[in-house]
C-alpha cells in the first residue's frame, strides 16, 4: 500500500529537529509544521539507546517526516515535549499503510 492517507492525520504538531550540541546546548533546526495523528496515551518504550522510558504521547505522520530522537515537537494543545524515537513503519508492500510512528516524552 502507500503512505497513510491524508484524511486520518487530523492534527498539526511542530517538529524542530535535533541537530546536536553546541556549547550553549542543543542546537534545532528550523521549526516545519507537519499534519499527523496524535495518540496522547502514556506506554513503555524503548530508547534509540535502548533504555526503557515512559512516552505520553505518540503522533503517526507520513514516511517522509524528518523527526530525529530528541527533537523538540509542539502538540497541538501547545505542550512542548521531546521525541524518544522515530520509527518507520513500511509494510514492504502489504497492504498497511506507511507511516513514520514518533515516540514522545
Amino acid at each position: 500500500m502507500s503512505k497513510i492517507p491524508g484524511w486520518l492525520l487530523r492534527h498539526q504538531i511542530t517538529i524542530e529537529p535535533y541537530l546536536g550540541e553546541s556549547s550553549t546546548g542543543p542546537r534545532y533546526g528550523p521549526a516545519v509544521t507537519v499534519r499527523a495523528f496524535v495518540d496522547q496515551q502514556t506506554r513503555a518504550v524503548r530508547s534509540a539507546g535502548g533504555e526503557e522510558t515512559t512516552s505520553s504521547s505518540t503522533a503517526y505522520a507520513a514516511p517522509e517526516t524528518v523527526a530525529p530522537a530528541l527533537s523538540r515537537v509542539t502538540l497541538p494543545d501547545g505542550r512542548k515535549t521531546t521525541v524518544i524515537a522515530a520509527l518507520p513503519r513500511d509494510g514492504g508492500g502489504l497492504p498497511t499503510p506507511d507511516h513514520l510512528e514518533i515516540q514522545l516524552q
